[in-house]
């Protein structure tokens, strides 16, 4: 009856010694899920005053937002709306902790702007905490908080597209695809309660908001959406630029070429 005891001693001392790294990783992932549950777009939050022509784009004029960067077209119609990302290497700003989190993120969605009533949107959040980088793809249909999809991972240097479409204005679908792994993720949209206009498209590197305030805004380098397209057709141009304002300092610098092409970087 000595080796079942032993056995039995001996693995309590294993889960005991466990215990103190399991319950820690616990910890980090519920603290993980609490930050998420409350992470959240917002419409764009213009900054009053402020109206200029942007840099190497004289077609369009540049508006200035606290938290959107990037470009919206106005009109109606806007079902369907695509881009393509390299994931960027994010980096503490200038001037940063390397004890303080700072993100940005990367989507496309409908709506927004003009209507403030819902966004259908999806996209790729980049944070930076001093050495670490972390990424997350999310989908969100605006008043509601995001939600990480699973099942997929991302890294710097891949390509990612991201796609949104609204089936009616309160219903629809947000795709990722990592064309550099070939995972794709889907997430469907149904009765939502509040509804679409489908009178905005974009393509937006924004500072997002936890826990009711715009987290601290990382240095992302540059993000350039490529293969831009509504309704599987209808490019970025003429479409009204927007660049990131806070504290008086002009943070990004965004621009479109060609039809399908936004860039931005930042410059804070």
């Amino acid at each position: 009856m000595q080796i079942p005891t032993i056995a039995s001693i001996l693995l309590c001392a294993n889960l005991v010694a466990a215990a103190p790294g399991t319950a820690m990783r616990r910890q980090r992932a519920v603290e993980r899920a609490a930050e998420r549950a409350s992470r959240a777009s917002n419409t764009l939050q213009p900054v009053e005053g402020e109206l200029g022509i942007a840099s190497g784009n004289d077609t369009a004029h540049v508006d200035y937002s606290s938290n959107w960067a990037g470009a919206v077209l106005i009109g109606s119609g806007y079902k369907s709306v695509t881009g393509t990302i390299v994931v960027p290497t994010p980096k503490v700003p200038s001037g940063g902790s390397s004890s303080t989190s700072y993100s940005a993120s990367a989507w496309v969605g409908i709506d927004g702007d003009t209507c403030q009533t819902a966004i259908l949107q999806t996209g790729v959040d980049f944070t930076v905490k001093g050495s670490s980088v972390s990424y997350d793809a999310w989908y969100e249909w605006y008043p509601d908080y995001a939600y990480d999809f699973s099942g997929i991972t991302i890294k710097a240097g891949d390509t990612i597209t991201m796609t949104v479409t609204a089936t009616s204005k309160s219903a629809g679908t947000a795709v990722i695809e990592n064309v550099t792994t070939g995972k794709t993720v889907t997430h469907s949209f149904s009765a939502e309660s509040d509804a679409l206009c489908e009178t905005n498209a974009e393509w937006i590197v924004e500072d997002f908001s936890s826990g009711g305030s715009l987290v601290s805004f990382a240095n992302f380098g540059t993000v350039t959406f490529t293969g831009a397209s509504v309704n599987s057709g209808t490019g970025v141009s003429g479409a009204t630029i927007i660049d990131i304002q806070q504290s008086n300092k002009v943070l990004t610098s965004c621009s479109t070429s060609g039809s399908s092409s936004v860039t931005c970087s930042y410059t804070g």
